[in-house]
Formats: C-alpha cells, sequence, structure tokens
C-alpha cells in the first residue's frame, strides 16, 4: 500500500514534488539518496535514547529516510502557500496550505514508517494516516492505536496498559528523537520549512506527555452521553 504527496507549487522557478511512501516496507528506499550526507551519521547528533551503538550501525535509519525531503525542502520557506495532494488507494485529499503543513504531514508519515526501533512503534498509524491533522484528530488517533495494542495484548494474556502510562512514556521518548532530527537536519536547511514542519511534531508529541488527560475529558463528551 503506498501513500503518495504531491506538492504543487504553481510557480514556474520552483518544480512541483512528488513523495511515494510504501507503508507495508519499513525501508524507504525509494526516497533514500545513493551518497547519504554526513549529518544521517549514526553519530552526528545521535539521540540519547537511541538503542544503536556507534560502530554496530552506520548511519540513522530515519535520517536516512527523511534525507531527501529535507534536501528538496532546504531552500523553501515555511510559510509559502501551495496547493498539496495526498493519494491513496481509497481517497484523495487535497489542501492549500502553507508548505510547513503540508511538510509536517509527510515527514511524520515516513517516521512512523521508519525502521528506527522508537518510531516503528508509530507503524500503527500509517494504515490510518489522516494528512493534517489538528491536536484533537491526533490525540484521538493516537490513543485509539494504542488501545488496540493493549486489546491486542490482553488477548494474549498479557497485562493491558488502561491507564495510558506507556502511551505517554512512549511520546516522551519521541519527544528526544524530534529534538535530534531537528539538531541533525539545522544545518542543511537554508530556509525554515523543515525547521517547522519538525516543530510542529514536537508540539504534537508534547500535548500528549504533558496534558494527556486534560485533553481527554475535553474530549470526552464527544464519546460518553450523560
Amino acid at each position: 500500500m503506498t501513500i503518495e504527496y504531491r506538492f504543487k507549487f504553481n510557480d514556474a522557478q520552483q518544480k512541483d514534488l512528488c513523495f511515494e511512501v510504501d507503508i507495508t516496507n519499513n525501508d524507504n528506499h525509494a526516497l533514500r539518496t545513493k551518497e547519504p550526507a554526513d549529518w544521517t551519521k549514526l553519530e552526528n547528533e545521535q539521540c540519547v535514547n537511541c538503542p544503536y551503538k556507534v560502530g554496530t550501525v552506520e548511519r540513522c535509519p530515519a535520517a536516512l529516510d527523511i534525507e531527501t525531503i529535507v534536501n528538496d525542502f532546504s531552500q523553501l520557506p515555511g510559510y509559502k502557500k501551495i496547493d498539496v495532494e495526498v493519494i491513496t488507494q481509497e481517497r484523495t485529499v487535497s489542501k492549500r496550505t502553507g508548505i510547513e503543513q503540508g511538510l509536517r504531514s509527510l515527514l511524520g508519515l515516513v517516521m512512523a514508517n521508519s525502521s528506527c526501533p522508537i518510531l516503528k512503534k508509530l507503524k500503527p498509524m500509517t494504515y490510518t494516516h489522516l494528512p493534517f491533522a489538528n491536536q484533537n484528530e491526533f490525540i484521538i488517533r493516537s490513543v485509539e492505536s494504542y488501545l488496540m495494542r493493549q486489546y491486542f495484548s490482553h488477548q494474549d494474556g498479557k497485562m493491558g496498559d488502561w491507564e495510558l502510562t506507556e502511551l505517554i512514556e512512549l511520546n516522551k521518548q519521541l519527544q528526544l528523537v524530534n529534538q535530534a532530527i531537528w539538531q541533525r537536519i539545522h544545518a542543511a536547511c537554508q530556509n525554515d520549512s523543515n525547521l517547522k514542519a519538525l516543530l510542529n511534531f514536537f508540539t504534537l508529541s508534547s500535548s500528549v506527555t504533558n496534558s494527556l488527560e486534560q485533553q481527554l475529558q475535553g474530549l470526552k463528551p464527544l464519546f460518553v452521553s450523560e
């Protein structure tokens, strides 16, 4: 199953960009460059919670997966309005928006599809990928995906985490990964589209870490009739 992102600039000086992500494959070789940049090396701004040791793995898998995207957007401003089209087998979603929002959505998909041991815990969410998701939509999808995992664990005789404790911990780990990736690409970007997209990503992860219960209470009326 593939998800295709098309960025249409309607600008003679900027060619349109297209990225195809195969969510059935954790190795996004179609998006990888033949000669990766130095910032993709594992020891370059390595995540403090990275499970890999330098010398056992040469390059960060998530960095390899997003390198082509980072390169293509490195000189583009995040505020520039463009048309973004997202095509799946079931539907096509389009929106006129700033580059940073379309890019945040694409980077989120690619990173969740990475073979990084931490990011790949988000893999189930790629099958219900929602382009341009807002805060509430992100919270609902995150919790639903997590509770599905707990249900299947419970069916296998394991203890389910119905208090969402491990979901909060997962997002703490994701924040550390996001921060390290932001540091990795900082030197490679001549403009702010990549950086703003990742900063928006930080905000979503931190919302789960810092105020999940509060946000769930705000969403309660949507699911529970008094």
